[in-house]
C-alpha cells in the first residue's frame, strides 16, 4: 500500500490515496469483482492445491476471485501468487 511509511518514503497520504480510489471507482470500465456462489469452491481447491497457510489465504482470495470471474491474467509484483498454475501473473514493473 503506498501509505506504508516503511515501504514508501515519502509515503502518499491516506487523503490523495483514498482519493485515487475514488477516481478509479469512476472509471466506466471498471468492474468489482466479489464473492458470489461457486467462489467459495474455488477458494477451497485452490488453497488446497497450493497448501496455502497463514497470510497467503489472502493470496488465494485473490486468485479464487479471479478465477471465480473468468480472469485470466493478473498483473502484479507479488510473486506469492506464481504457486496458483492457473492464473497468468504478469509483473507491470518488468518490462
Amino acid at each position: 500500500m503506498v501509505t506504508h511509511p516503511r515501504i514508501y518514503r515519502p509515503q502518499t497520504s491516506l487523503a490523495v490515496a483514498l482519493e485515487a480510489v475514488d477516481a478509479w471507482l469512476q472509471a466506466p470500465a471498471l468492474v468489482l469483482l466479489g464473492e458470489s456462489d461457486g467462489y467459495w469452491s474455488e477458494l477451497k481447491r485452490l488453497a488446497t492445491v497450493a497448501q496455502v497457510v497463514g497470510p497467503r489465504i489472502h493470496d488465494a482470495r485473490i486468485a479464487a476471485l479471479c478465477r471465480h470471474h473468468g480472469v485470466r491474467e493478473l498483473w502484479s509484483a507479488d510473486r506469492d501468487f506464481g504457486r496458483f498454475a492457473d492464473l497468468t501473473v504478469i509483473n507491470p514493473l518488468i518490462g
